[in-house]
């Protein structure tokens, strides 16, 4: 069996890693510039746009870690100290008297002239009011420095980063109230085929509800793009034309349903027409088809139509493509190895996504991993990768991708 990490052959299918470099190139050669400063509390999501590089130490002074005395430790030889001063954050205390010790509380800068906090458990206040330290000290202890985090000058923050909570926590400790942020992604989602129906309208013969454009629409907005969305292109060249012709100033647009080469195919017509359409085989399963084109200069990306394979191709290969448009440079989601709780006794020529889940630390998969069942990923935790030609046995390694690094 092959180990984890080492790919298989593949034939004349185009493997992953070479479909999702080539999409990245693309993304490449076509960076969003343009960008916005907003308040620090609307950048959640988005991407920074500059280095932040710090403008101060910080922490700014020295200052206790904890509650309790701060002395030099030369001026105690096991005697009780006299307590010359009560130092509590936000205040500016006064150099310390030579052979006393100071009360002193957590974040509150440690005085001049002092070396050491001792925790006030290791401390006993006698009737006199000095103080007994019952354990031994040393230079430095229980001291956060200046500049412990971060110094003046340092790059705390890469452009590129995407902006969180932490991110946006880190920011405001520099005294940050606004960042310069990458402007959004403007994608426009579209589906194609008259077999599609919006949720809330009766079923026709041959119909079916459309569930990817209501996916992918709320899946961008959690990316931090804006979304446009244009509804269901019906088969019929012309109103396709006209409909493509109305979203020329998006960044890209995104389809689902495939474009082939069939004379049906009235998307991948007009972009063979009037721009240029590649069509690649993949070696992925679900999700072998897949289109990278232009219209009228505007990037299209055409997504299988099956929701099970819109999923999986949108989470590896349109989710990269959209962050590397951003400037982001690390764009592929984690992945870790489990034991396969399951067994896999046929090898395929394709990378499986299995939508799954751990159980005890072990890979489970669901019952029913066709392509067009997309209840299997709202029972899923995350893809199981399993690499082609490899078959498996139970507690053989596999990659597991979590829902939660793709999803946002």
């Amino acid at each position: 069996m092959n180990p984890a990490g080492k790919p298989g052959k593949t034939g004349s299918l185009l493997p992953v890693e070479v479909a999702l470099a080539r999409l990245l190139e693309m993304a490449e050669a076509a960076p969003i510039r343009e960008r916005e400063r907003l308040p620090l509390a609307q950048v959640e999501g988005r991407v920074l746009a500059d280095d932040l590089i710090s403008t101060l130490d910080l922490p700014p002074w020295p200052n206790s870690a904890m509650d309790g005395y701060a002395l030099r430790t030369a001026d105690w030889s096991g005697e009780p100290l006299v307590v010359s001063q009560r130092i509590f954050a936000g205040q500016a205390p006064q150099p310390l008297q030579p052979g006393t010790c100071a009360r002193i509380f957590t974040g509150a800068p440690v005085p001049a002239g002092a070396d050491c906090v001792e925790m006030q458990e290791n401390a006993e206040v006698l009737a006199d009011e000095r103080v007994r330290f019952t354990e031994a000290m040393s230079p430095g202890q229980n001291i956060r420095p200046q500049g412990q985090e971060t110094t003046v000058g340092e790059l705390v923050l890469s452009a590129g980063t995407r902006l969180g909570p932490i991110e946006q926590g880190l920011a405001a400790s520099l005294g940050c109230a606004e960042l310069e942020v990458v402007r959004k992604v403007r994608v426009a989602v579209l589906s194609t085929g008259d077999e599609l129906v919006e949720p809330g309208q009766a079923l026709g013969p041959g119909q079916i509800y459309n569930s990817n454009r209501v996916l992918l629409c709320s899946w961008l907005q959690r990316l931090g793009c804006e979304v446009i969305d244009a509804g269901i292109l019906v088969d019929d060249l012309e109103i396709t034309r006209q409909r493509l012709g109305e979203l020329a100033d998006v960044d890209l647009i995104l389809s689902t349903g495939g474009v082939s080469v069939g004379e049906a195919d009235f998307l991948g017509i007009a972009l063979r027409e009037e721009g240029e359409l590649t069509l690649w085989k993949l070696a992925i399963k679900p999700g072998k088809p897949l289109t990278f084109g232009h219209f009228r200069g505007v990037p299209v990306i055409g997504l299988p139509g099956n929701p099970a394979s819109t999923l999986v191709t949108f989470a590896l290969l349109a989710r990269p493509y959209l962050l590397r448009r951003q400037g982001v440079a690390d764009v592929e989601p984690l992945k870790f190895q489990v034991p396969a709780g399951f067994v896999w006794p046929k090898a395929g020529n394709r990378r499986e996504y299995l939508r799954g889940r751990l159980e005890n630390g072990r890979a489970i998969i669901y019952r029913n991993q066709s392509s067009g069942v997309l209840r299997s990923a709202a029972w899923a935790e995350g893809l199981v990768e399993v690499l082609e030609d490899r078959t498996l046995v139970e507690g053989d390694w596999v990659n597991f991708i979590p829902l939660s690094e793709v999803l946002g």
